[in-house]
């Protein structure tokens, strides 16, 4: 048996192998704390999910099948994550905010027939049922019910486990580190969400780098608060853990006044956070105990340069700036010798990666320090993303010239230390949320009074943080509300992408080829011109509970 993750060949790196190498190196050792509760050992959460994978290889779960989670974060989310793959099936985590087209979209672009759903989104699924292409199971978790009950064509079920399913040999099929083992979904920039196919050893590294990039050991408790279906809490913790025997302290949702309360109680030693995240942290009001704590270390993408230094010096940690996506990774990490250097996603992972800083418009190597687009590839078979699912264009365009252009931009100075800048695409980064314009626009063109819009992002009160600022051409003679298509999108868009600013234009600005130049929208900003929901006094929290509690009507 390997005595450490570092001795474990590319063969390996699957989650199945690493599951069961874990589980007999240290079986009673405490893997995950949900909230308050009580420890689950590694040989623990090893059986629950060979009892879950018992009951969905009963419910027909073949190897290669794509599996949705709508799933909130839970013990159960892991176990079943880990039973998908234990099948050689694919899991696909969604977001349990989505409804309507976005929700009818994910689902049908898998091509899922099973779908495993906390019993409260039932009615939110039932909703578009007669739009789904290949549903026709669901399985609950946290339901009242133990009976099997119709809606419509759906076959709808309760999920248990049987913990007494046999240990050895009955289900883990041949798997290759090559293999797709899930599918997490990314933003669009000039489309739909896509379907990010990630390899068991694209995992396995992610989760090998963060443990060598936070010097995580076994004694190590990791906090972590962001939802599963990203992949930082999967593979920067869950599986980093897996790989070091580490403890990982799981709540259901971030809290910037809790986090401090959190980082204390569960005596976390490192833990992750986006630079959103970072700096609602740091707004809240200084404590002079905030530095009593144990932790040592937070791994950050970015880490603001604008309160950098403060944030360390009042919680007494060492900010460990990356820079990656879910398709490539985590390539680049400031090394943990280095002290700060503000505004730097620090250096490029060479023993993994090749990586070239490039003019995104001829592919052809900017010189040193100019900022260009991030292009990259890998030095390993399987370490990276092989494209996107059923998406054979877009996966064309990444991949362009034997690279992969990441749409994001920076530079690389003298000293080999990196700078990420801006994204070349239409993201809108929203509280550490990539968000596709292209769904906002989908939704707010079917509003009536609405000839066309463009979702922008503008700088928020937050560095590399945006608010939503969606541009509207409304329709000749209509008496158009701002409050009213807010209201509207409401109902449909998860609370992360409900526009604050609202600007009606006479028309959008257009590229020769008739392109709409959003770089004009986001340029132009806030204006008098532009309303504000904020300004207005509107809550964003009681917009949503009235539109939701009442069926919306475009137009009405």
């Amino acid at each position: 048996m390997y005595e450490t993750y570092s001795e474990i060949g590319l063969q390996d790196w699957t989650l199945v192998k690493t599951l069961d190498w874990r589980a007999g190196l240290t079986p009673d050792a405490p893997f995950l704390v949900f909230q308050e509760g009580d420890p689950i050992s590694f040989s623990a959460m090893r059986q629950a999910a060979r009892g879950y994978a018992s009951n969905l290889k009963h419910a027909g779960i073949c190897a290669g099948d794509r599996v949705i989670l709508m799933l909130g974060n839970r013990p159960e989310h892991v176990a079943l994550w880990f039973a998908i793959n234990l099948l050689g099936a694919i899991d696909v985590p969604v977001n349990p905010a989505l409804s309507g087209k976005l929700l009818e979209h994910t689902l049908n672009l898998v091509e899922a027939k099973t779908v495993i759903i906390d019993a409260q989104l039932l009615p939110t699924l039932c909703e578009i049922r007669s739009s789904l292409s290949h549903v026709c199971k669901v399985l609950t978790i946290g339901g009242d019910s133990d009976h099997p009950v119709s809606e419509s064509d759906l076959e709808i079920s309760p999920l248990v486990g049987h913990p007494h399913a046999r240990m050895e040999g009955e289900f883990s099929p041949k798997m290759r580190y090559s293999d797709v083992m899930s599918i997490l979904f990314t933003s669009g920039t000039s489309g739909p969400s896509k379907g990010v196919m990630l390899t068991h050893a694209q995992a396995f590294l992610t989760a090998r780098q963060t443990a060598e990039g936070l010097w995580v050991e076994g004694h190590d408790t990791f906090y972590c608060a962001h939802p599963l279906f990203h992949m930082s809490p999967r593979f920067c913790a869950l599986y980093a853990a897996l790989l070091t025997g580490a403890k990982v302290c799981l709540d259901r949702k971030f809290s910037a006044s809790e986090w401090i309360g959190r980082i204390r109680t569960t005596e976390a030693t490192v833990t992750i956070g986006h630079g959103p995240l970072l700096e609602m942290i740091f707004s809240q009001p200084e404590q002079p105990d905030d530095a009593e704590t144990k932790l040592t270390r937070i791994g950050t993408s970015p880490f603001p340069k604008r309160i950098a230094a403060d944030f360390e010096r009042r919680f007494a940690v060492k900010g460990i700036e990356t820079w990656g996506m879910t398709e490539v990774n985590i390539p680049c990490w400031h090394p943990k010798d280095e002290p700060l250097r503000p505004g730097s996603c620090g250096k490029v992972r060479q023993e993994w990666y090749e990586f070239q800083v490039i003019d995104p418009d001829t592919d052809e190597v900017v010189p040193q320090g100019q900022v260009g687009e991030f292009a990259i590839r890998p030095k390993l078979p399987g370490i990276i993303s092989p494209g996107y699912f059923a998406n054979p264009s877009a996966t064309l365009r990444a991949w362009r010239n034997l690279w992969f252009h990441t749409g994001d931009t920076g530079y690389m100075d003298e000293d080999g230390w990196m700078y990420f800048v801006d994204r070349l695409g239409d993201r809108i980064r929203r509280r550490a949320e990539n968000i596709s314009s292209y769904e906002i626009e989908a939704i707010a063109n079917t509003f009536p009074l609405i000839e066309e819009s463009a979702a922008v992002g503008v700088p928020s009160e937050f560095e590399s943080d945006d608010d939503i600022k969606l541009c509207v051409v409304v329709r000749p003679g209509s008496t158009f509300s701002p409050q009213d298509l807010l209201t509207f999108l409401a109902s449909s868009l998860p609370h992360y992408m409900v526009p604050r600013y609202i600007e009606v234009l006479d028309e959008l600005p257009r590229t020769p080829t008739k392109k709409t130049r959003k770089v004009d929208l986001r340029m132009s900003g806030v204006t008098s011109r532009t309303w504000d929901r904020k300004a207005q006094g509107i809550q964003l929290k009681t917009l949503i509970e009235n539109a939701r509690a009442v069926p919306q009507e475009a137009g009405a």
